[in-house]
């Protein structure tokens, strides 16, 4: 079917009309979900070798960070068990007739056997590679023996603390200056341990339980 001028209106380009102008059509958006780890890693994301080397090196800071404080801990405790172990002077000035010097100096033998195991496992692990446990029985077990002891280490210098003072008072000597120090390496001792426990908790809360 035709109209008046003979020319069929199904086909307009035959009447010598412009063809229609050409819409630009948008680029494709960027399939986030399907992205390669080289391209995640160009854009930012985190993904790929950088993010792996980043947690390597996170996680070989915390054990170091780790070593250190523990090893820091078992001089303290060692230098308060000797300190209070050596402080007898005769009469009155002998720690084993005061039970808050007993409780110092029995804190401190636990201290340096507990720091001192965990040093030589951290040493271990770290010139071997290998874990003498699970990572994550070895996370929980740090973060509940530093709880412990670093609340034991605190405990018994708070007791001691005021009779020292009560002492002072009266006489101050190498037997109250002895002790003083003794109460002051075990409290650096649970700063040291508490610091620990810190780092403890970040690796227990890290852990992957999937």
């Amino acid at each position: 079917m035709t109209d008046q001028n003979g020319t069929s209106p199904k086909h307009p380009e035959h009447a010598g009309s412009p063809p229609p102008p050409v819409v630009p059509m948008a680029p494709p958006a960027a399939d986030v979900e399907n992205q390669t780890p080289g391209h995640a890693q160009t854009t930012g994301t985190g993904f790929g070798v950088a993010g792996i080397l980043r947690r390597w090196k996170r996680e070989d800071l915390v054990r170091r960070g780790s070593l250190a404080l523990r090893g820091l801990s078992l001089v303290f405790s060692l230098l308060a068990f000797i300190i209070m172990a050596s402080n007898k002077h005769g009469d009155w000035k002998d720690f084993d007739n005061y039970e808050e010097y007993r409780y110092v100096l029995a804190i401190a033998i636990l201290s340096t056997l507990y720091t001192g195991v965990q040093a030589a496992r951290h040493v271990h692990q770290l010139s071997t590679g290998r874990e003498l446990f699970q990572r994550r029985t070895s996370a929980l077990a740090d973060f509940i023996g530093d709880q412990i002891m670093a609340y034991l280490l605190i405990s018994s210098a708070s007791s001691a603390i005021p009779l020292t003072n009560r002492m002072r008072e009266g006489q101050d000597n190498i037997f109250t200056d002895s002790s003083a120090s003794a109460i002051s390496m075990a409290f650096l001792a649970f700063v040291t341990l508490a610091l620990s426990a810190l780092i403890s908790g970040y690796k227990l809360s890290s852990q992957s339980y999937i």
